[in-house]
């Protein structure tokens, strides 16, 4: 079993067994049905917005297929489901002596971790990875930084607790730099999206990367806990305009049964999903691919 079947089953099981019950025998298709298939995209967490587009979409392929069966509904269902995601631009890390990716979301999301996470894949690509420790508020998450650079073999740039976020971030340049590293990630406070002073810091650091690097930062990763649904996307939407986000991990997929949100990340917010989290493992934490992600929904 693939990482993403394994990582996605709870939201199949939940998904899947529910739909099974409608589209299972030879029934016809009626507004009772119609109706079953919205309120399970819904309490996968598609949300509202996205959920209508794809019962637009999937009524439209019924019409034009002459589809009368519930039995033929699954195939029409995943190819509407797979008109709304994409693959995520490749990450450029070429072409620059350093390049400079920003990550942010709020407490609990699972942030400080993807970052490891994230160091040990780059690094496994080749890239000479220096993390700096930008949550200057809280002691413990520049200690469990430092212990998850010492893990995957991975400076972190550190000040004192307390310290200005956005000097630590400022050395961090110079010191990745000084030792000829090519790739800068950049922990962020857990920062409460409702919580203005703190954005105002976070628009401080990003401004800060881009004096000290041309056209810093590359990339401005949110981090989302799959396990939150919708509330998730209220707090993207802050972030989005504090901080010019320009793609989202989710975290913790294996965990919920809600991964239906990944699909309302693409159509609300219009930001690429860079990776998702599909289990606790140093490799769990894997590249965003559309067609393995709809496929896993569904079983064999």
């Amino acid at each position: 079993m693939g990482i993403f079947n394994r990582g996605l089953s709870k939201t199949r099981q939940s998904f899947m067994g529910q739909l099974g019950q409608i589209i299972s025998g030879t029934t016809d298709i009626d507004e009772d049905t119609w109706e079953d298939v919205e309120a399970i995209l819904i309490q996968s967490d598609l949300g509202v917005e996205t959920t209508q587009k794809i019962m637009q979409d999937l009524r439209d392929r019924v019409e034009i297929e002459g589809i009368k069966r519930t039995e033929k509904l699954q195939k029409a269902l995943k190819q509407s489901l797979r008109t709304l995601i994409k693959d995520p631009p490749p990450v450029n890390l070429s072409g620059r002596r350093l390049s400079v990716i920003l990550i942010v979301g709020v407490n609990g999301s699972g942030k400080t971790t993807s970052i490891a996470k994230l160091a040990h894949h780059f690094s496994e690509q080749g890239r000479r990875v220096v993390l700096a420790a930008g949550d200057t508020f809280r002691a413990a998450a520049i200690e469990q930084l430092q212990k998850w650079g010492e893990r995957v073999n991975v400076p972190v740039i550190a000040g004192q607790p307390g310290g200005d976020p956005a000097a630590v971030v400022y050395d961090a340049t110079a010191a990745a730099s000084a030792r000829n590293r090519d790739l800068l990630m950049i922990d962020t406070a857990g920062r409460l999206h409702t919580n203005y002073n703190l954005m105002e810091e976070l628009a401080k650091i990003r401004a800060v990367t881009a004096k000290a690097v041309t056209d810093a930062p590359h990339e401005v990763w949110l981090v989302l806990d799959g396990t939150t649904g919708q509330n998730a996307l209220q707090q993207a939407k802050k972030f989005k305009e504090a901080v010019e986000v320009t793609g989202v991990i989710v975290t913790k997929l294996d965990g919920t049964a809600k991964g239906g949100m990944v699909f309302a990340v693409f159509q609300e917010l219009g930001l690429p999903v860079q990776f998702i989290g599909l289990g606790e493992g140093m490799d769990d934490l894997v590249e965003f691919r559309a067609d393995k992600f709809v496929d896993s929904l569904f079983e064999d």
